[in-house]
């Protein structure tokens, strides 16, 4: 096509940049769109040509099928914006156009983008609102959850992948709170999260289900699901665990090889909320020195410091800690280098905290499915992260603070 500009156009146009030479760009974004227009308006025509066997204007005996004109309509292109284009129809209404589906709004890598920003910590109101700028066009909402739901079906494969490929020797077990929008009304739903660590030390986010925290019914039920995806119990040695009623005796019975590790931060907590503020820091010294000694044995004789010195004066907080100190302590049968990380259950609080984090800015999740691919989308980021710090291998300066820490908490009872 041959494009003919007079002088005088060209010095108005020049005169225009000079005034507002972002107006340069805006007359190419238009130019590009209303070619685009043209382009996929000329595509499906020939589209439709393929369709009918024959030519515009050629007749053919027999044929009862004819172009019956075309209707307007906008379809959103990555990186061009919003662009008009006209899709012919056939008088018996039977060609369907491949070029622009009929149900699609914007082509498929502009949903892709619009979910992977949603993922990313992008609420559906801040992409309506930005989706102008950025693509050319604005997208509702609504709009912006019908592009996520086609990720569901990619979520559920994941939360119902086979398991028999991990052998999975200690787990990480937790429950975690969302304000969630069910039947039209706000309920707060617990998620269920087991994080596994598999032979070579790698963390894997076994699954997550929806469920009641505090019920044991609940908890085996979970357990059951993973088994019926193909976890062998058998390679159990280790499940890591705060004291969640029934959640340890339905572990203990799911997984019968296995010991229960109670986290000690946990413990702790419940411990210190029995002992006065002033004496807070003390207790937590010597809770210390209990959990970070050099072996089971040297544990056992700080607890029994520990019971000697507080027991008269805070009966309840040494009961508590008496009723935990076995289960604290089981993580004393695994190797030293993987001590640090079996203590506790940081690992599965640091998800949860990431969770929070992402559905912060959402204050209500949508829905369950909405929480799934939520979680499994910070799961597999999480597990990129985990796969640079297995469990077990310890960095080289590390050593040396567990010695520190040993002198600094251990101190007082040596002498």
């Amino acid at each position: 096509m041959k494009v003919e500009i007079s002088v005088p156009e060209v010095v108005s146009m020049f005169k225009e940049i000079q005034e507002q030479p972002e107006g340069i760009f805006e007359m190419i974004r238009v130019e590009i769109r209303e070619n685009v227009g043209e382009y996929l308006s000329k595509l499906m025509d020939m589209e439709l040509t393929h369709f009918l066997g024959r030519e515009r204007y050629e007749h053919r005996q027999g044929v009862i099928d004819h172009r019956n004109g075309s209707y307007g309509r906008n379809f959103t292109v990555k990186g061009i914006g919003e662009v008009q284009v006209e899709v012919p129809r056939d008088r018996k209404g039977e060609f369907k156009t491949e070029v622009i589906p009929r149900s699609k709004r914007y082509e498929r890598e502009l949903r892709q983008d619009l979910s992977m920003m949603f993922l990313t910590g992008v609420s559906t109101r801040t992409l309506s609102m930005m989706s102008e700028r950025l693509i050319g066009r604005k997208i509702s909402p609504s709009e912006v959850s019908n592009a996520n739901k086609e990720l569901i079906d990619a979520v559920e494969k994941w939360r119902e992948r086979d398991l028999s490929e991990e052998p999975i020797k200690y787990m990480f077990l937790d429950g975690v709170n969302f304000d969630m929008r069910i039947d039209k009304s706000i309920e707060k739903v617990p998620v269920l999260v087991a994080i596994g660590v598999t032979e070579t030390g790698h963390k894997r986010v076994l699954g997550l289900q929806a469920g009641d925290k505090e019920s044991a019914p609940t908890w085996r039920q979970f357990f059951k699901d993973l088994k019926r995806r193909g976890l062998d119990g058998s390679n159990m040695v280790l499940g890591v665990m705060d004291g969640l009623p029934g959640l340890e005796k339905v572990f203990k019975e799911e997984f019968p090889k296995a010991k229960v590790q109670r986290c000690q931060v946990h413990v702790s907590r419940n411990v210190l909320a029995k002992v006065p503020k002033k004496l807070k820091k003390a207790v937590a010294d010597d809770l210390r020195s209990i959990f970070y000694a050099s072996s089971k044995d040297k544990a056992m004789e700080f607890f029994g410091i520990f019971k000697e010195k507080w027991e008269k004066d805070l009966p309840s907080a040494v009961k508590c800690l008496g009723n935990s100190i076995e289960a604290c302590l089981t993580f004393f049968i695994r190797p030293e280098e993987e001590w640090i990380s079996l203590r506790t259950t940081n690992v599965i609080e640091r998800l949860n905290k990431e969770f929070k984090r992402r559905t912060k800015s959402m204050e209500i999740v949508a829905g369950e499915n909405a929480c799934y691919m939520l979680l499994a989308f910070i799961s597999l980021k999480m597990e990129v992260h985990w796969r640079t710090s297995p469990i077990g291998k310890v960095r080289k300066n590390l050593p040396f603070f567990k010695k520190l820490v040993d002198e600094n908490f251990t101190l007082r009872f040596r002498h």
